[in-house]
């Protein structure tokens, strides 16, 4: 514990505070030695009383404005967690948009390389030249090449009987 010396309204007081708190009890008995010297003409106790009042005084008003702030507060926190929650569903938004648009230009590519395909096999008819059967597509190619050669090769037989 520390002792420290305090003046307060012209009189001395000598008071006991935890160590490292002396600073702030110095100027805490300064505060209260401003409002009683501010009140002339009254006795040393009516003094300190008023000072204690005015200081009280105080003090409620600053709790006033800290809960009318603290319902603020909590709007504004709220406020912009909805912000940042809006903001993440837009940007997943974005991202599926940007997703779905890589997969149409995708498709859009194919459809145009097929378009080709199919135009080029037109003027080919159109010249009178053989065409040639389109090569399968997908995961079964092996097994519709290999069903194509048979039935040609069913079809050569055919043709050598006939």
């Amino acid at each position: 514990m520390a002792d420290v010396h305090l003046n307060i309204a012209g009189r001395s007081y000598d008071v006991h505070c935890a160590d490292g708190q002396e600073e702030q009890l110095r100027q805490l008995a300064a505060m209260v030695d401003e409002k009683a010297r501010g009140m002339t003409g009254s006795t040393e106790v009516r003094q300190l009383l008023f000072a204690a009042l005015m200081l009280a005084d105080e003090a409620s008003e600053a709790r006033g404005k800290v809960e009318k702030a603290e319902p603020e507060s909590d709007s504004l926190r709220a406020a912009v967690a909805l912000a940042e929650s809006r903001a993440a569903a837009a940007q997943d938004e974005l991202k599926a948009a940007q997703l779905r648009e890589k997969r149409a230009l995708h498709d859009a590519k194919v459809a145009a390389q097929r378009e080709e395909s199919a135009l080029a096999e037109l003027e080919k008819l159109r010249q009178g030249a053989p065409v040639a059967p389109p090569a399968p597509a997908g995961r079964h190619d092996r097994a519709l090449m290999q069903i194509a050669d048979r039935i040609e090769a069913l079809a050569s037989t055919v043709e050598q009987m006939a």
